[in-house]
């Protein structure tokens, strides 16, 4: 089985995930690289291992994670079905099972907003991870005066965090916000899309997904 670490040693792949950040950089996104995605990684294997999936499906989530926005060097617009597409040639040449190359280029296919449907396990722990990285350090904009609604959002997340209660079947995204920077109205201006998604891919996983901000229930 080729496995997230085998994923993460190859070459061609960091240089992808690279230029692929630096398309994003050139058009004034946040940052979408190393930082970005060993953390969604990092984060869907979390989720699945919490709830019990195999090993063999924990280490698709990395490698899906790991993986997920490398079709931003083709263009932001469909980025994931490019990085899809882009993934799908590279795990057959790296001879993974034709079962195995399904799943996570189904899942890099669908983490995306708009277009995107948890459609497996790992599509909805992806998911999940992607959308729940809010974080300041994501912001390259020093300049605070020039800040878009983005920038402000992110960079007023002092904390984030992502948890499971197994017992009650609930995931919850604790968000610690700087409301002198961005306001909680900010945040749905810009999210609501996302956590619509994020409580479909928690459904899928048979959790309830729930929102934390500032230490008061949103969702």
């Amino acid at each position: 089985m080729i496995t997230f670490e085998d994923i993460k040693k190859d070459e061609a792949i960091k240089v992808y995930i690279k230029k692929a950040d630096e398309t994003l950089g050139a058009l004034g996104y946040t940052e979408h690289s190393f930082s970005h995605v060993l953390k969604v990684a990092d984060t869907a294997m979390y989720i699945l291992r919490t709830l019990g999936y195999s090993e063999h499906e924990i280490e698709l989530a990395g490698i899906a994670g790991y993986t997920h926005d490398i079709g931003n060097i083709v263009n932001r617009v469909a980025h994931s079905q490019s990085g899809a597409l882009m993934m799908f040639r590279l795990l057959e040449h790296k001879d993974m099972s034709a079962e195995d190359v399904a799943t996570v280029v189904a899942a890099i296919g669908n983490h995306d907003e708009g277009t995107g449907v948890a459609v497996n396990a790992v599509a909805a722990a992806l998911i999940l991870a992607d959308k729940s990285d809010v974080r300041r350090s994501r912001v390259r904009n020093s300049d605070v005066s020039t800040f878009d609604i983005h920038d402000r959002v992110n960079y007023a997340t002092v904390e984030a965090r992502l948890n499971i209660d197994v017992d009650t079947r609930e995931i919850t995204l604790f968000l610690e916000i700087d409301k002198s920077i961005s306001s909680v109205m900010d945040y749905f201006e810009i999210f609501l899309g996302r956590m619509v998604m994020c409580r479909k891919a928690a459904e899928y996983l048979g959790l309830k997904f729930k929102l934390n901000i500032n230490g008061q229930q949103m969702l």
